[in-house]
């Protein structure tokens, strides 16, 4: 399976983000339980982690605190 790629990103509400993927899968995730760490700390901060954006080259969404998750990962992880 190739790395899938995420084609939009939309926020939802809290730390819920509504993703949908090139292969058409889409679903909701919740990332309140991963926002730990040095780069991912801040974005405790509602507004914050509203500010991210997807990232075509890495197929997955980004923030300006330099963090990032793998797309593999919110491929599995999406309801």
């Amino acid at each position: 399976m190739s790395t899938p790629k995420i084609t939009t990103a939309v926020h939802v509400k809290d730390y819920q983000l509504k993703l949908t993927f090139d292969d058409g899968k889409t679903g909701i995730i919740d990332l309140s339980d991963q926002l730990w760490g040095e780069v991912f700390e801040p974005l405790k901060d509602i507004e914050q982690f509203k500010s991210f954006q997807v990232d075509t080259e890495l197929s997955t969404i980004v923030w300006a605190t330099g963090a990032d998750l793998a797309p593999e990962f919110l491929y599995q992880a999406i309801a």
